[in-house]
């Protein structure tokens, strides 16, 4: 694993924190910026990985976000006005431990009454709003384009190509998988009996003289899942999670006979057709934990010595629940924003996309909405390993109706996805990116974050990006509010570290690039400079 010593150019010492005349923060330290050495190969602690996105490159040698640093340096016994922050999600664990003091309560509402008290069209909407009702597992909308025949025959052939290419991969891996995981359970329980013990390691099983056969392919097979870097429990639940997904892309997303959308009672194609859901967005099922690892990596609870520590202070989450497991509905998308814009968020998580868009129209109004309203939206790049540029890799939603066209709103942020490695590793393989189509990059591979029952676990995907880039988000919109949605992305893309390397994109097989390439900053995410840029904005003295 790469990283890189680093040293930094800005002068040493922190600037007075003090508070202007016009009650703006005024920040006075030099902003972070560096020159690079080459790459260190070190393993992260135990502590750093489960912490990696709130370091700081200079002190660490980690690509994070110097949350870690901005708290220590800058906001010191400082406080920010409360921010609302609407995750348009899977449900969240509502009554998680990290999780439940940091959400938004609609102080209009009384809960359980089924009456629509603060007159805003949603009934009992005590913490956000559910518009999948009692539906979890979707097709993906290729599949449903398929079922229900949408749009012209053009359309439908690409929907039909990209099914044809999917499925059979998806029915070729599952039984390999469930194979793969019966040998490695099996050998697995097999060694711990022979060995006596239950926790076994790599030198126990080098050092075993196996008595036939049988025992020397049990022991080849759990050293090769060994030194691939991995223990074996963990890899055989990495194996049932592959099989997971792979179950539900042959029985839900994939399928073409499947209807997810039954229990919800709603035609989703038809935008007048608004009453449905209810106002329960919490998980259905304990799988159902995508919203929750987003919501933690944003807001949370701090310093409260459990689990992990969010990016930003003084935030509610707002709790939309819209992405099923599958593909989310374009009228959902362009309803949950519309009701974060409505009921006061100032910042829209969506970590969410798809290659297929039948109604972007109603999104894309949407998202002008939004901007009317003055809230930044923040959107995960995907995870396909593709250069967005292209015309061949549409991902929606986006902020042009057309590919490579100008932006349709100027609220609009796309992140990519980094891992904790400087260097030529530092874009995870799965993440997209694009000059024109990716605005930053922000920790996304091995976050530890919030999961449902109380639980944490290592996710990564620009899922993981995005939330990390809307925490820092509300953070300038809490200590600076008079700034815009619109100045508080150019803050952001403006305030970045742009390191001078070149990088991997597109997984082992893809081109190397420039970091200053693949994205339109060319920059990493980072408070520290985010705060020091909006105070000087705030306080006149810079322009975007």
């Amino acid at each position: 694993m790469i990283k890189s010593k680093i040293q930094i150019l800005a002068g040493l010492g922190i600037g007075l924190i003090v508070m202007g005349c016009n009650s703006s923060l005024v920040l006075t330290a030099p902003p972070i910026s560096y020159t690079n050495s080459s790459p260190k190969v070190a393993e992260l602690s135990d502590q750093q990985s489960r912490h990696w996105g709130h370091l700081d490159l200079q002190k660490d040698t980690i690509p994070g976000m110097s949350v870690d640093r901005a708290y220590a340096e800058l906001l010191k016994k400082r406080k920010g006005e409360e921010v609302i922050v609407a995750v348009i999600d899977s449900g969240i664990d509502l009554d998680h431990e990290d999780i439940k003091d940091v959400l938004w309560t609609n102080p209009g509402e009384k809960a359980g009454d089924g009456i629509d008290n603060d007159g805003n069209g949603y009934i009992d909407d005590i913490h956000g709003y559910n518009f999948l009702g009692e539906s979890y597992n979707e097709q993906m909308e290729m599949t449903r384009i398929l079922r229900l025949k949408i749009g012209d025959e053009a359309y439908q052939a690409a929907a039909r190509e990209k099914l044809n290419e999917k499925l059979p991969e998806a029915q070729a891996a599952l039984p390999q998988l469930k194979q793969i995981e019966a040998m490695v359970t099996m050998a697995d329980n097999n060694i711990k009996e022979a060995l006596g013990k239950e926790n076994y390691t790599l030198a126990d099983l080098q050092n075993y003289q196996p008595k036939n056969t049988q025992e020397e392919r049990t022991v080849g097979m759990l050293v090769q899942v060994m030194t691939m870097g991995e223990e074996v429990p963990a890899a055989i639940k990495d194996l049932q999670q592959g099989i997971k997904y792979y179950e539900a892309q042959v029985n839900y997303n994939l399928n073409v006979d499947f209807n997810g959308r039954t229990p919800v009672g709603d035609d989703p194609y038809d935008y007048t057709d608004q009453d449905y859901g209810n106002g329960d967005p919490n998980i259905r099922v304990s799988d159902e934990s995508h919203g929750s690892h987003v919501a933690g990596i944003i807001a949370a609870t701090r310093n409260n010595k459990k689990g992990v520590d969010g990016v930003a202070s003084n935030v509610k989450i707002m709790s939309i629940r819209t992405v099923p497991n599958g593909d989310e509905y374009d009228k959902d998308i362009a309803l949950a924003i519309r009701y974060a814009a409505d009921n006061g968020a100032k910042v829209i998580n969506a970590s969410f996309g798809k290659a297929f868009s039948p109604n972007s129209e109603w999104v894309y109004d949407a998202l002008k909405y939004a901007a009317s309203k003055d809230v930044l939206f923040v959107h995960a790049a995907g995870n396909d390993g593709n250069d967005l540029d292209s015309p061949e890799n549409p991902n929606f939603p986006n902020d042009h109706p057309q590919t490579n066209t100008d932006e349709l709103v100027d609220n609009y942020l796309t992140v990519g996805a980094l891992t904790p490695y400087y260097g030529s590793e530092m874009v995870a393989v799965f993440s997209n990116y694009g000059k024109e189509n990716v605005d930053i990059f922000a920790p996304g591979d091995e976050i530890y974050s919030t999961m449902p029952d109380n639980q944490y676990e290592f996710q990564g995907g620009t899922s993981m990006a995005a939330p990390a880039v809307a925490g820092l988000a509300a953070m300038i919109r809490s200590y600076f509010p008079d700034l815009t949605a619109a100045q508080v992305k150019q803050v952001i893309m403006k305030s970045g570290i742009a390191p001078s390397i070149k990088v991997q994109v597109g997984g082992p097989e893809g081109p190397e690039k420039s970091f200053s390439e693949i994205s339109k900053s060319g920059k990493i995410a980072n408070l520290y400079n985010a705060l020091i840029l909006a105070s000087e904005v705030a306080n006149g003295k810079a322009s975007l």
